[in-house]
């Protein structure tokens, strides 16, 4: 299992998980694999060419947690702005301007419904991911007098 580069697939949306398996606990499993491989700070399924919602974080304490079906109930009003990659798109660095929290819900890996707030660097990687899952990408957030400075630089 490699990383996807295909921005063509990666702007897909994914689709919920439906049921928690031996497949889904398998992509898991594989996209731990993946995650440490490259010592990610977060993964989406569709960066792996699986287009479900499911991503994975890595929490400061280095644990990796599957986030399956992630919805953000709650942003935070203060935002700031702080340098993202992407596996996905290794060349790129964009300063994307991010709520400092968020409140989530998610289904863990046995299928309980699980709320919590997260702030600061965890928040932003859930939010990169979840944007993955959308079908977004760090690029889009690139100002269009950035954009305009990349092609006549």
């Amino acid at each position: 299992m490699e990383v996807r580069k295909d921005l063509k697939f990666l702007r897909q949306k994914s689709e919920p998980v439906l049921e928690i398996d031996g497949s889904i606990r398998d992509l898991v499993d594989q996209m731990v694999d993946v995650i440490d491989l490259e010592r990610g700070a977060g993964l989406a399924a569709p960066q792996v060419g699986v287009l479900k919602r499911l991503v994975l974080v890595r929490f400061e304490d280095n644990e990796i947690v599957p986030f399956i079906n992630p919805i953000i109930l709650e942003r935070g009003s203060e935002k700031d702005i702080v340098e993202e990659g992407c596996l996905s798109l290794p060349d790129q660095l964009v300063n994307v301007k991010r709520p400092t929290y968020v409140r989530v819900r998610f289904l863990d890996i046995e299928g309980n419904t699980i709320e919590c707030d997260l702030e600061g660097l965890e928040a932003r990687i859930i939010q990169h991911e979840i944007d993955h899952l959308n079908g977004t990408l760090i690029i889009d957030y690139i100002s269009l007098v950035d954009k305009i400075k990349k092609i006549f630089n």
